[in-house]
């Protein structure tokens, strides 16, 4: 599943006031009109680049006061995507506390909305191409004794328990919810 493999790579972004990156530690799958918590269970114009080519940012505003980044996933024409939940800070950090207005490291990016905001991501980056920049995601990998673990989605109502979220096990800048693996 994409979403385990996106684990350890470096989301990163080169923007004008300067370049941010992370490494994904927290990573969760949606999968179509078979998913029924996906914004592409039905079709909408909001969904539509999650029908697109793989490779691609689908960035949504959610709750009325952030975006969620999600990489499309599966061949153009079939939905799918994955939500970046959680990265690891490792460039621009003092950017990233300014956009954020905190100091803590583990508050920067431990979670979705977090994460847009200290990376400086907008609707603005909806459809844009991550294989090249500003905004891409760069190879990365694991780290030695690193270990994936996985839980029930976060924040939805239906298939919450799907287990379709990756995240590695006992890193500090994981999002809220099981930091280890239901078992």
């Amino acid at each position: 599943m994409v979403a385990r493999q996106l684990l350890g790579h470096w989301l990163v972004h080169e923007s004008p006031e300067g370049v941010t990156a992370g490494r994904i530690v927290e990573a969760e799958a949606y999968l179509g009109p078979n998913d029924p918590a996906s914004h592409a269970y039905r079709r909408t114009p909001r969904s539509r680049p999650m029908w697109g080519p793989p490779g691609y940012a689908y960035v949504y505003f959610t709750y009325g006061n952030h975006y969620c980044i999600n990489v499309v996933t599966e061949s153009e024409g079939v939905a799918g995507a994955v939500l970046i939940r959680a990265l690891e800070p490792v460039a621009g950090l003092p950017l990233m506390r300014r956009r954020r207005g905190v100091e803590r490291e583990e508050l920067l990016c431990s979670g979705p909305g977090r994460l847009t905001q200290a990376m400086g991501i907008t609707g603005a980056h909806n459809g844009v191409d991550l294989c090249a920049p500003p905004l891409y995601i760069a190879r990365g990998g694991l780290l030695p004794g690193e270990q994936v673990a996985s839980s029930g989605r976060i924040g939805v109502v239906r298939a919450a328990g799907w287990p379709w979220r990756f995240f590695v096990a006992g890193n500090p800048h994981v999002s809220r919810g099981p930091k280890e693996a239901v078992r």
